[in-house]
């Protein structure tokens, strides 16, 4: 079946006090893998990879990418279905209008969604755009299954994992397909089909960019629940973890294909067992690979002692997050955040006399925040910056779709699933918190934005006045262009900007025919 496969562009925050970046879209990368074996005629139109310095403005955001004009001409003659991707709810008006286009274009050919965003919201997405079927949660069999039904046109009723319209014309949504237990199994993601040099060259990497990059997934889901991840979700509580042995024979083989020197891990939870850890560090020593790795998604400090940190950094480990969220324990309670200070203080200790750039997150204006709470996280962040970590990132919350502090902010009539709900996630490192943006009612958004700066400020201060010598380490990397920390990474983000903006000027988006109602819950 000749399958056209589409990576769609994102919004962009001109505004925002961050370095989060767009990079290679993994899971569609796994999924492009998978129907390749499957004997399917394939080809990628990846939005970004194709047009990563084109930043149109959209509003007061700008959108990064080909435009849907753009993708639409790219399709191939003769494409049978198309499959697009979605992973962040933010990035949903873009990619509805986007289908809406498709569709208008090319009314016969089958329209197949998947992503993150399409498992929180199914109904929504399907009420809100012309898609015919969508591939919910881990998808890997569910589109083999699912593609070859429509090749073949077999019964596609009865594939689990999978949302369609029946004849009538109604949404049916069939149970869940049971997790992928044998990881190994799957074959690597099919980087073929992307430019990974235009990613690596526009720095849009995750985590801190060391050289040319490759992001890897070791693991999939995470066994913890807290209230405003959108894991259990997608993945359930499940944590599957692949063989060291594959993980690092994929590593080397995009050490040898492509030149890649950098591999940014995209677990949500990689480091849960010891054993798992120490055997891949050994393993990365014994073939002798001098690669850069990092795990800037966060993750559990309870195994990192001081043996452990000490094999990451001999391994090639440069950087890893640590994710407190608030310095308050009932706060964390509320999350069901399993954290203590007394575990978070032994691996921070353990990573910084390793070497390693460390850095912690920070969610502020949790709906049950008090001032006791906020007044907790500054302690905590001075703490830290006293201890010697390098980072802090302190973001306002936001509620994603179909979590369980949504469901509970929905009861009390405080969420309605329009645009402007789905799209908080851009603004949550703005400079300052708007009223209509925040969800903790113990603060105005002007206190909550004052406690944002008394947060980094806290962090900051301790930070440079105990360790003097990083603030010219700063510096001096920001005039080499070179990153070593998140700090750096978001200088070097903000010079990119300015100097997208400032090339050439770039036509506004019009306005998008797609529906800006609330449509009521998904």
């Amino acid at each position: 079946m000749k399958v056209t496969l589409i990576h769609p562009p994102v919004y962009i925050n001109k505004h925002g006090l961050t370095a989060l970046r767009p990079s290679l879209p993994l899971g569609l990368a796994y999924i492009a893998a998978v129907l390749r074996d499957d004997k399917h005629d394939i080809k990628v139109i990846d939005a970004l990879g194709e047009a990563p310095e084109q930043m149109i403005p959209d509003g007061d955001i700008w959108r990064l990418g080909l435009t849907p004009e753009e993708i639409i001409e790219r399709v191939p003659v003769g494409t049978q279905a198309i499959g697009i991707t979605s992973m962040w709810s933010y990035s949903w008006p873009i990619v509805r209008e986007l289908i809406l286009k498709l569709r208008a274009a090319m009314p016969t050919i089958t329209i197949v969604c998947g992503g993150e965003h399409f498992s929180a919201v199914p109904d929504l997405s399907m009420q809100q755009a012309p898609i015919d079927f969508l591939v919910i949660g881990e998808g890997e069999e569910t589109a083999v299954a699912l593609f070859r039904a429509l090749e073949m046109r077999l019964d596609h009723t009865v594939i689990a994992g999978i949302v369609f319209r029946t004849p009538e014309g109604k949404v049916q949504t069939n149970p869940r397909r049971d997790r992928i237990k044998n990881v190994d199994e799957l074959p690597w993601p099919a980087w073929e089909f992307f430019d990974i040099e235009a990613y690596s060259a526009n720095r849009l990497v995750s985590g801190i960019y060391y050289g040319k990059t490759v992001p890897i997934l070791a693991t999939r889901g995470c066994p913890y629940q807290c209230t405003y991840c959108s894991s259990p979700n997608m993945w359930t509580t499940r944590w599957y973890a692949r063989s060291p042995k594959d993980v690092i024979d994929e590593i080397e083989s995009y050490y040898k294909k492509y030149g890649a020197m950098n591999f940014p891990f995209q677990d949500l939870t990689a480091i849960l067992k010891r054993d798992w850890v120490v055997e891949f560090c050994h393993q990365v020593e014994s073939r002798g690979l001098k690669i850069t790795w990092q795990l800037p998604a966060g993750t559990r400090s309870e195994i990192i002692d001081e043996e452990v940190a000490s094999l990451l950094v001999r391994s090639g480990c440069r950087s890893l997050n640590f994710a407190p969220e608030s310095g308050s324990e009932r706060t964390r309670k509320h999350m069901k955040k399993m954290l203590t200070d007394e575990k978070l203080f032994r691996a921070v200790h353990a990573s910084v006399k390793a070497g390693l750039n460390v850095g912690a997150f920070f969610v502020l204006a949790y709906p049950t925040d008090e001032k006791e709470d906020m007044q907790a996280t500054v302690r905590l962040a001075a703490k830290l910056g006293r201890a010697g970590i390098d980072d802090v990132s302190a973001g306002f919350f936001f509620p994603l779709p179909s979590t369980e502090i949504t469901r509970q902010l929905e009861k009390e009539g405080k969420v309605t699933y329009t645009d402007a709900f789905l799209k908080l996630p851009i603004y949550v490192h703005n400079k300052f918190l708007s009223e209509d943006r925040k969800f903790c009612d113990a603060f105005t958004a002007k206190q909550l934005t004052r406690w944002k700066y008394k947060v980094v400020a806290a962090f900051y201060f301790n930070s440079f006045l105990f360790h003097p010598g990083r603030v010219f380490r700063i510096l001096w990397n920001f005039v080499r262009g070179k990153e070593t920390s998140k700090m750096e990474s978001f200088l070097q983000e903000t010079l990119r900007k300015f100097r997208l903006r400032k090339s050439k000027p770039t036509p506004r988006v019009t306005a998008s025919p797609t529906p800006q109602v609330p449509v009521g819950k998904a």
